[in-house]
């Protein structure tokens, strides 16, 4: 694939993310794209593997975490495309599996890259950067609506409940198919977590618009503040639609039930994220007032959504940034029993931490401290958190407390699942491996199935369910057509 020997002529280059002073002023996406010739020398490092672990998703560690990509996207097929130039083969390539690299060329933490092969004695191709170049060009070209066209119309029409990346996925591949698609979403607005959980620096919200658009274009209908159970019942989908796919997500955060719990200022993530991208939506520049100016925010949780969040509260002018994460920090390179090409399980700075450290917040992240209680003033809005440090088991030990004043504190610990009344309402009692349930007219996707997961996953899940729908529906496709 590609050039064999390119991984031996060209370094491994990502693309640059804005300077540090520069983008914490505005909410603009963090990174700036290489040139295309440098993308396909980015591209020429594919090496011609004889057993590439990069599109073979591989589980482990329980079966929950994955080695390579769970989308079996062929990447060194559109790897070696980008080096010749076919830029449009390569989407077309690429797109057969993933439909949408826009989002996961953003957004995946690309465990496709530590599975490469390079990366067992090197740092492995720029995968998703490349990903991200091939979408750019197509939507830039006007490929996409094109590989959307179904060859014939069934006049079949299904129902999708949730309009996350695993409900887009699912509409996106039942229309291809011929089918008719309408999406119901509770929100205001469609994408899910693509939307409203990830902050506009990753993704920008125009990107998921121009997707919506396109699928807008090719008949799929989209219906906002549509809250089913409550704005349309669970039987009138059923009568109206041959089949229901659920693909609501999971996302459900996780709370922290501990004494002042009840006090103002203390917002789960989602939902700051949330509100924070809404008013950006009407903004005219990608900038925000700075809404946090003077305030003390502590974010307890240290994963991706906590990182965020940091990013997000610097970007709003906050006085100062901490974060608490109750595990142990990582350790600086790979221990013995996290072989490659697993995940490796080490510490490594997010732009949030960046940007918090550069605003000033020295020792920004603590680790092994969990919460005890939450401190309120006598108008009931959170003035501290009472901390202490934890051992291997978890537990505070006697003597560390301390109370940290805090003016804002966000809940980033997590998802815990999906919200199960969709499902009830459709009598759903049991999922089975193929998305299908006990009810024959309903199917399950995304997170909604399978648990807080990645959105390369959710795209997965959505397109395999909208296939095995697609064959369900056998019988009354050969009577339509």
């Amino acid at each position: 694939m590609a050039d064999p020997n390119g991984f031996l002529t060209y370094e491994r280059k990502d693309n640059p993310y804005r300077e540090i002073a520069e983008r914490v002023r505005d909410f603009a996406e963090l990174q700036l794209p290489l040139s295309n010739e440098e993308r396909k020398k980015q591209a020429a490092r594919c090496m011609h593997c004889d057993v590439p672990f990069c599109h073979s998703g591989v589980f482990y560690g329980g079966k929950r975490a994955v080695s390579g990509c769970p989308n079996d996207n062929h990447i060194p097929e559109w790897n070696d495309l980008i080096y010749r130039g076919a830029m449009k083969k390569a989407y077309e390539r690429m797109s057969l599996t993933n439909p949408f690299p826009e989002f996961t060329g953003r957004v995946c933490p690309a465990p496709c890259e530590k599975a490469c092969a390079e990366a067992l004695n090197g740092s492995g191709v720029t995968i998703k950067d490349n990903e991200r170049h091939i979408a750019d060009t197509a939507n830039e070209a006007g490929w996409v609506l094109e590989m959307g066209k179904p060859s014939q119309k069934t006049g079949i029409k299904i129902a999708i409940v949730g309009s996350g990346p695993a409900g887009l996925a699912a509409a996106w591949r039942l229309t291809q198919l011929g089918h008719s698609v309408t999406i119901y979403e509770k929100s205001d607005r469609f994408g899910g977590l693509l939307m409203y959980g990830i902050p506009n620096m990753k993704l920008d919200k125009a990107i998921v618009q121009q997707r919506i658009d396109l699928m807008h274009q090719l008949g799929v209908t989209f219906i906002a503040n549509a809250e089913v159970g409550k704005t349309i019942s669970y039987d009138e989908l059923q009568k109206t639609y041959a089949r229901v796919i659920i693909a609501t997500g999971a996302g459900g955060p996780r709370d922290l039930k501990v004494v002042g719990r009840q006090s103002s200022g203390i917002e789960f993530a989602v939902d700051f994220l949330t509100q924070t991208t809404k008013r950006l939506l009407v903004s005219a520049d990608k900038s925000l007032e700075p809404s946090l100016s003077g305030k003390k925010v502590i974010v307890i949780g240290g994963g991706d959504t906590g990182n965020d969040c940091i990013g997000t509260a610097v970007r709003l002018g906050a006085a100062s940034v901490k974060q608490f994460e109750i595990t142990p920090a990582l350790p600086l390179s790979r221990n013995a029993n996290n072989p490659w090409p697993e995940w490796p399980m080490i510490l490594k700075e997010g732009y949030g931490q960046a940007e918090g450290q550069f605003a000033g917040n020295n020792d920004l992240t603590e680790y092994t401290i969990a919460t005890q209680a939450f401190v309120s003033d006598d108008k009931g809005a959170v003035k501290g958190i009472k901390v202490a440090q934890v051992g291997s088991d978890f537990k505070p030990i006697a003597g560390t407390e301390q109370v940290i004043a805090a003016d804002l504190i966000l809940l980033a610990m997590g998802f815990v699942g999906t919200d199960t009344a969709v499902l009830d309402g459709f009598d759903v009692t049991e999922i089975d491996n193929d998305y299908a349930t006990n009810n024959p007219h309903v199917f399950v996707c995304g997170d909604a199935r399978r648990g807080p997961s990645l959105v390369i996953w959710a795209i997965r899940e959505g397109r395999k369910a909208a296939e095995f729908v697609d064959k369900s529906l056998e019988a009354l496709i050969k009577i339509s057509v």
